[in-house]
């Protein structure tokens, strides 16, 4: 049986953007020589005199930091640097992709999902030409081969969704193919959030590297972006008290506090993300019936209003 639920993105104005045209924006801002692309970083020490981390990169020179900020996804070398939990794997899998309409296209600008035994079909236009879509289902071990072939996530999208309506499944065939990716979900667990350990020194972490969550409720990126103004606001704050006749180990300890009203300020609203990511990817799974029951009472308990988690305000910076 298909159910298909159309309805607002959040509380307010909302648009979908491409990550890419987002970051190449916020990039173009920035002096030249601020971003430098293909540094990998391969370990990370603690400098015994200065106590600021040390960096050993993949070009073979090393990077001393006063503040480290480990934006590098759920992989991430900074995590290992403060000993957090690694992220989980999920039993689910997604494929996105983009459609262009050079004519114009007849969606409506709402969030629309399908769902189908347990393949979900979503879709939202990004403007009047372009359609940004996503399937989510179980991963399958074929997924591990099928991601790396464009063509195949294409042929493979068409297969799950084929008895969905025809306007959705015309939208995936005409999809752009440069623009398909597969991959399987990884996840913070909730409890990480509440026990673990965020910063060290004057090292700590953001966006998917401290909350990886499954992208459900789509707030992966938005909450990244909450990450930066929180931890800009909190740098500022502390580096105001700091004057030109301070020496290092003064300043070093205006950073750890300012990384520590950070991760302080983001718990509790990463944490009720999480919990509400992580039921969604649970119900998903097709669960057992107790573990379905508990999911759909903490929605009713605790998420009543199903786009509350939109209308957060992080301030200003």
């Amino acid at each position: 049986m298909l159910i298909k639920t159309e309805g607002p993105l959040s509380k307010g104005e909302v648009r979908c953007v491409k990550r890419n045209e987002l970051i190449e924006a916020l990039a173009s801002d920035l002096p030249d020589g601020t971003v430098c692309f293909e540094c990998h970083v391969l370990h990370i020490e603690t400098d015994p005199v200065t106590s600021f981390p040390v960096l050993q990169l993949s070009s073979g020179s090393t990077l001393k930091a006063k503040v480290l900020i480990g934006c590098d996804g759920v992989n991430s070398v900074v995590l290992d640097y403060l000993g957090m939990n690694p992220t989980k794997v999920s039993c689910t899998s997604a494929v996105r992709g983009f459609t262009s309409y050079p004519n114009g296209h007849k969606f409506d600008n709402v969030f629309t999902i399908a769902k189908m035994d347990r393949v979900i079909l979503g879709s939202v236009p990004v403007n009047d030409e372009l359609v940004y879509w996503f399937i989510t289902r179980l991963w399958t071990s074929q997924d591990s081969t099928i991601s790396r072939d464009q063509e195949l996530i294409r042929m493979q999208s068409l297969k799950s969704t084929q008895n969905f309506p025809a306007q959705m499944t015309e939208m995936i065939r005409r999809s752009d193919k440069g623009s398909l990716s597969s991959m399987r979900f990884r996840y913070r667990a909730p409890w990480d959030l509440v026990y673990g350990r965020f910063r060290k020194g004057t090292a700590t972490v953001a966006g998917d590297a401290l909350h990886a969550m499954s992208p459900f409720i789509g707030q992966g990126g938005g909450a990244s972006l909450e990450d930066a103004i929180v931890l800009a606001r909190c740098l500022s704050r502390k580096l105001s008290e700091v004057t030109e006749e301070d020496g290092e180990g003064r300043r070093r300890r205006k950073y750890e506090e300012a990384l520590a009203d950070y991760v302080e300020e983001r718990r509790m609203r990463l944490l009720g993300l999480s919990i509400l990511s992580y039921v969604f990817n649970k119900l998903s799974e097709g669960p057992c019936m107790v573990v379905k029951i508990i999911c759909v009472l903490i929605l009713i308990v605790f998420f009543k209003d199903r786009i509350a988690h939109t209308a957060f305000d992080c301030g200003q910076l």
